[in-house]
């Protein structure tokens, strides 16, 4: 065996996805450099960027969406058009919007929500059908996905593909890391579920060994993120627009941007920063349908619904600019000291401790600082700290990561998402929906509650009745952890009363659980 397994289980784990089954001999090629094997993959800058056929870009989904929309319009005016007149009109029922909901509220809401989360042959969403043509007794057939479900499906299908044949997965960690960072919740409507994957891939990717500054502007115009916090719909109350219209200033981009983007809270900033701020990003929109601001589906800026006039934010003037305006605020907050030590904090949180080592939090401040928030220098000195290797794997792994991990080590690439789609929303970690704009939990003790565990179990057992007979344990044992497995889950797995429950015994042990 290799000289350092248990510095091999840290690369793996703590910073990856863990190792795979099969002939990858990832265990062995991280032990004879555990840092090194990290790092390899921030020299591939091009390796974070996802395609894969069929995936398209923001504005072709916008522009799909809304087609999709007017052929469900026409659809349901047809239907009510050939409908009985003594025959009461179909009643759309809207859910209500979702604001902090448990986790398990959240994943129960979901579930009744997305298509995915059903049977292959249950019926389709009421707005794919229409309403009164099948007699009561008659089983209605299948009905194909509508463009939005194949997409986010598509997207899903990509994401999970990749995280779990890369080699050691620390890039995708970072992805993961950063798109829940700055999260859009694909169960706000139609244009965010839509849009959620196609988000990461534009606004997340490029940048994540690029520069903060650079993702935060394109996060921040985005079409997913303004329509997430709904500030299309903000107007500067002295803007042509907003003097002709009732609607006016909406704080809630403003607001997130400051308090979980940058700053932090008590980042610094007050009531009148967050309202200053959401002046100056008045006419950050995305053009509709109709297309009149530009290609619909695209980032535009109305001059029409921009507040005029300078603004004074966290103490500097920024003069009449147009876009320019808020582009030049975002790129001061994200160069302010307590946006360093947000992001720091929160990175080191996320991959060595709940508790974050004052220490390495101070030392990655300090170069997020002098690089201009270079993010691959961040995690590159993430990676050469003592500290990431000798902090014990204690981190509860969230559902996906777990899922991906289970699958890696199995070797599965999965060929349909359904299955990872379904246990994400039992295990309240739905794939892009978070309850909130804080996105989801990142902690221990958000991931360890007892029910949680249950469903866990319930799903490994699930994948060891299904796999056992033709996987020996023992054997993945070695794929996972070798000589760094501790004494107490080798004996349990060598005394399972057969292999289904020792494979489900293993995908719940430290090895697989901790990162």
């Amino acid at each position: 065996m290799a000289r350092d397994s248990q510095a091999a289980l840290v690369a793996l784990n703590r910073f990856g996805f863990g190792a795979r089954g099969g002939a990858s001999g990832d265990l062995i090629n991280a032990s004879s450099d555990p840092r090194g094997f990290v790092k390899a993959e921030l020299a591939r800058a091009s390796g974070v960027l996802l395609e894969a056929p069929g995936l398209q870009s923001t504005q072709q989904l916008g522009q799909a969406v809304f087609a999709y929309q007017d052929q469900v319009k026409q659809a349901r005016e047809a239907a009510k058009a050939a409908a009985p007149a003594d025959m009461p009109a179909p009643t759309e029922q809207k859910p209500a919007l979702r604001r902090n909901l448990s986790l398990n509220a959240a994943a129960t809401e979901v579930a009744g929500q997305m298509a995915e989360t059903k049977p292959a042959d249950s019926p389709a969403k009421a707005e794919t059908m229409q309403q009164g043509s099948t007699p009561p007794s008659a089983k209605p057939a299948p009905q194909p996905l509508n463009v939005i479900q194949k997409t986010f499906r598509a997207e899903a299908l990509a994401r999970l593909q990749r995280a779990t044949l890369a080699e050691c997965g620390f890039t995708e960690r970072l992805v993961v890391f950063w798109s829940n960072h700055f999260c859009i919740s694909a169960s706000k409507g139609e244009l965010a579920r839509i849009w959620a994957g196609a988000f990461e891939r534009e606004a997340i990717r490029p940048h994540v060994l690029g520069r903060f500054a650079d993702m935060l502007r394109a996060v921040e115009q985005h079409p997913a993120m303004l329509f997430f916090l709904d500030n299309q719909q903000s107007l500067g109350p002295d803007s042509r627009a907003g003097q002709n219209r009732k609607r006016g200033l909406n704080e809630n981009l403003a607001r997130e941007i400051m308090e979980l983007h940058t700053l932090g809270v008590g980042g610094g900033y007050t009531q009148d920063d967050v309202t200053s701020l959401a002046r100056i990003i008045t006419g950050w929109t995305f053009a509709g349908r109709q297309g009149q601001l530009g290609p619909p589906g695209s980032f535009v800026f109305n001059a029409n619904a921009h507040q005029p006039g300078p603004q004074m934010l966290l103490g500097k003037t920024y003069e009449p600019a147009g876009l320019a305006q808020g582009e030049a605020a975002l790129a001061d907050i994200a160069r302010h000291p307590s946006t360093a030590n947000f992001i720091a904090t929160k990175f080191v949180g996320h991959f060595v401790a709940d508790d974050p080592p004052p220490a390495l939090v101070a030392r990655l401040r300090d170069v997020f600082v002098r690089t201009d928030g270079d993010l691959k220098a961040l995690a590159t000195t993430l990676v050469d700290s003592d500290e990431a290797w000798k902090a014990p794997l204690t981190k509860m792994r969230s559902p996906y990561d777990f899922l991906v991990a289970s699958g890696r080590l199995l070797a599965r690439v999965p060929e349909d998402p359904g299955a990872y789609l379904n246990s994400l929303n039992l295990l309240g970690q739905p794939l892009w929906s978070p309850a909130g704009p804080n996105g989801f939990p990142d902690t221990s003790a958000a991931w360890a509650a007892p029910e949680g565990i249950k469903l866990r179990l319930d799903i490994a057992a699930q994948l060891g009745a299904r796999l056992g007979n033709n996987i020996d344990p023992l054997d993945l044992l070695e794929f996972a952890a070798a000589d760094a497995a501790s004494i107490e889950t080798r004996r349990t797995v060598e005394r399972a009363e057969s292999r289904q429950q020792a494979l489900a015994l293993l995908l719940m042990s430290p090895e697989m659980q901790r990162r």
